[in-house]
């Protein structure tokens, strides 16, 4: 089956056709009697009832004890006959009791038949005992069966639908919740990937389903060239025999085909126990979502993935516009970053390398994801108010005298006063770094001799990463240092230049940054 989701017709629609041999199953009927004449001549008796196209189906039980075995075991029991008189006095009464309290079912119609009617008589049994009829054996004609086998299947047939309504609008409400809940947190991640990845969990959260699913994507350009067997598929995140999968891998060749399938109808597609969303993209990309294991939903749960899938479709869009704008802010700050430092002539991918340190950092310190991104994509202007330094000063080979050196202090203020006016998250956190990355943790820095908890922990992080960089790389200065000095040389700065416990932690995990290192040398290391 295949819907097009771009006019939002339901993703899914038509059911099955289960109900039909569901409606002709028999109404199953528990017989409960110690004599097994009692069972051939009830099943005699009722051998042609039919109630709904539904004929009888009979599970006979020869004591209260087997009888439970039964009610354990066996779903949708419409009727129990139970015999008051069986391996004791009061076995029948007794079951009727169990049933109703230890066992809790309320839904099965339970009807007593005894041949002793003084044993218990019928007025103290109608009142202390949950039953719905009492008869007497030897007044339970053939016709008298017949009625009493009608008016309780009627009352349980209704009583069943009420509480499958009942079912029903539960679990719109749950799964109306389910949909909110998920699509919120789509919405709070904050890249691509996360992203993909979220989407995936949440599908099988909304569908308590245990399968195999892939988010991908495609350029759209390429899909309407019409070489569906040539378009570039790519992989972003996956669940089961798919996680941790490479973007370029290739798809089983079932798979490969619905996808393309999809591309070539611009629309979702149903088939195969298999589901795959389409989802086209202002920005020109095409995803596209893969599930199988589908005919274990019901009806509801396809309702839901067409209220998420929706949902999904703006999510995305509205990820994308917000990653475009994050993005082209980094590459400018990561730019001017470079500007700023090739004019003082550092490295040349130190501000690279700086944003990773200091991500590292943040994450081996407990900061969030978004918190340790956001200190990646701010770290760069650390030293954007250099910018306004007179090269006299900046590029002076040898020692700054006491003008010079007030003359170079005033960078931080500078770069606060550059970037303090800005209300987006990225620059308003570049401020803070620029003004206070040259603070020290016993207060003896510059330009308002912060320390400890004062000085932000962004701002404490990029100064451990600042000098690290500086220390390990070659300067007009100085060459870089061995790995041993240069941690020797921080060891001294605890508690005096640099947070001792960032600091414990940044030696600790030195594998993280000299990874890092390695990963962005210089161009002339």
């Amino acid at each position: 089956m295949v819907i097009d989701l771009t006019n939002k017709k339901p993703l899914f629609s038509g059911k099955k056709n289960t109900e039909t041999s569901a409606s002709l199953a028999p109404w199953k009927i528990l017989l409960v009697d110690d004599e097994p004449d009692v069972h051939t001549v009830t099943k005699l008796a009722l051998s042609r009832f039919k109630l709904d196209g539904r004929a009888l189906s009979f599970i006979n039980a020869y004591s209260a004890e087997q009888a439970k075995e039964f009610l354990n075991n066996e779903q949708d029991l419409a009727i129990a006959f139970i015999d008051v008189v069986m391996e004791t006095d009061h076995a029948g009464l007794e079951l009727v009791k169990w049933i109703r309290e230890d066992h809790k079912n309320k839904t099965i119609r339970l009807i007593l038949r005894t041949g002793q009617p003084g044993q218990a008589p019928e007025e103290d049994v109608i009142v202390n005992y949950d039953i719905n009829d009492y008869k007497a054996k030897s007044e339970l004609d053939s016709r008298k069966l017949m009625t009493s086998v009608y008016s309780a299947l009627r009352s349980y047939r209704d009583i069943m639908e009420i509480e499958q309504a009942r079912r029903a609008q539960v679990n719109h409400r749950k799964g109306l919740e389910r949909v909110l809940e998920a699509t919120s947190g789509l919405f709070e991640l904050r890249t691509l990937h996360k992203f993909a990845d979220g989407l995936l969990t949440q599908v099988a959260t909304l569908l308590n389903l245990d399968s195999e699913t892939l988010l991908l994507t495609c350029n759209a350009m390429d899909a309407i060239s019409g070489h569906m067997e040539s378009t570039d598929i790519k992989i972003l995140a996956g669940t089961g025999q798919f996680a941790e999968t490479p973007i370029n891998k290739t798809l089983p060749s079932h798979i490969d085909k619905l996808l393309r399938s999809a591309l070539a109808h611009k629309r979702c597609l149903y088939e195969d126990n298999c589901f795959v969303g389409y989802f086209p993209t202002k920005s020109g990309l095409i995803n596209l979502l893969y599930m199988d294991g589908i005919d274990k939903i019901d009806d509801l749960d396809k309702k839901l993935i067409d209220i998420f899938a929706i949902n999904v479709g703006i999510a995305f869009e509205n990820l994308l516009l917000n990653q475009e704008v994050e993005d082209t802010q980094s590459e400018l700050i990561l730019r001017l970053g470079d500007v700023v430092e090739s004019r003082s002539k550092e490295a040349a991918n130190h501000v690279k390398r700086m944003a990773e340190y200091c991500a590292q950092l943040a994450l081996i310190a407990g900061l969030s994801e978004s918190e340790a991104d956001l200190l990646r994509r701010a770290s760069p202007m650390h030293d954007i108010g250099k910018i306004a330094i007179p090269d006299a000063v900046l590029l002076k080979p040898g020692k700054l005298d006491d003008q010079e050196w007030s003359v170079m202090r005033q960078h931080p203020m500078i770069g606060y006063q550059i970037l303090a006016n800005s209300e987006r998250p990225i620059l308003k956190a570049a401020a803070i770094i620029a003004q206070q990355h040259h603070e020290k943790y016993d207060g003896s820095g510059y330009p308002a001799n912060l320390k400890q908890d004062q000085i932000h922990i962004f701002a404490r992080i990029v100064a451990i990463a600042d000098v690290f960089d500086a220390l390990s790389h070659a300067r007009c200065y100085k060459a870089a240092w061995p790995l041993e000095q240069v941690i020797e040389e921080m060891r001294k700065g605890a508690g005096k230049h640099f947070d001792p416990d960032l600091l414990e932690l940044f030696i600790d995990n030195i594998d993280i940054f000299v990874k890092v290192k390695e990963n962005w040398k210089d161009h002339d290391e």
